[in-house]
């Protein structure tokens, strides 16, 4: 008990330090503060239970939490900038030394043991993420979600604009001219795998002349957070709308880097 309610006052001092508003609404009944919202659902991801488990677990600990059903509604209601500022601030100060990548969280959650025993198909319905890892901290420091696949490289500029990055760790998907041309200007060392046959653009055959093939192999390291994070927070989304998914899995990664604090 004494460890949830550490936890609570944990997750209630990163709120204050962000500014987030003690009560999300302006009317309704001020029953229950944001950081009793959000202590429940960063727990439900990392125990990998339901709503209703999780409130009957914080019953038990004699913790005040709202019902299931208000949690499941909150976590819709919750703005973008309130998980990006969590997730900054529990990454803390970057190093600098940061790989991207994405990877795909499963839409559905199936036992494959029944799958072959009813011939199933394997689903293939996925959400995307792209993310940064700091390579020093083994913490990821922005993510950027899609329901639907799009290529690696949409998401590239607007994640790198998100962190300070020194060194840019990528493989051959993020070799473009456009994101070259923006870390040069931008001081900003690319270690991006060439794709083969490409020979063109100004901008990437200068960023090539430091590209080192030993220096590069430390972007696998970002494949290791992915594995971290599926194992131990499931590398599946259960929510349905668009809102409470991206809330899910910044909740996956929260609890990642607080894990390493």
């Amino acid at each position: 008990m004494k460890k949830e309610v550490s936890l609570v006052k944990k997750v209630d001092s990163l709120l204050r330090r962000i500014g987030c508003p003690r009560f999300l609404h302006h009317f309704g009944p001020k029953r229950y503060r944001f950081v009793q919202h959000a202590t429940a659902l960063l727990l439900k991801e990392t125990l990998k239970c339901s709503f209703r488990r999780i409130a009957k677990l914080f019953a038990l600990l004699e913790i005040d939490t709202p019902t299931y059903s208000a949690l499941c509604k909150s976590r819709k209601r919750i703005p973008a900038w309130i998980w990006n500022e969590m997730l900054k601030i529990t990454a803390g100060t970057s190093s600098g030394m940061v790989a991207i990548d994405g990877t795909g969280f499963s839409r559905t959650n199936p036992s494959f043991h029944y799958l072959n025993r009813i011939d199933g198909k394997t689903p293939k319905r996925y959400t995307k993420l792209s993310a940064l890892f700091d390579l020093i901290k083994k913490k990821f420091t922005a993510l950027r979600i899609r329901i639907k696949p799009r290529h690696d490289i949409l998401d590239a500029k607007p994640l790198v604009q998100r962190s300070k990055v020194r060194k840019l760790f990528g493989d051959s998907a993020y070799d473009a001219e456009s994101l070259h041309e923006y870390c040069a200007w931008n001081r900003i060392q690319t270690i991006i795998k060439p794709k083969r046959n490409a020979r063109k653009g100004f901008f990437r055959k200068k960023q090539m002349r430091n590209y080192s093939d030993k220096e590069y192999h430390q972007r696998s390291l970002i494949e290791s957070g992915f594995g971290s994070l599926k194992r131990k927070y499931g590398g599946y989304v259960l929510a349905k709308k668009d809102k409470a998914l991206k809330a899910e899995i910044y909740c996956k990664a929260i609890a990642h880097n607080l894990n390493l604090s």
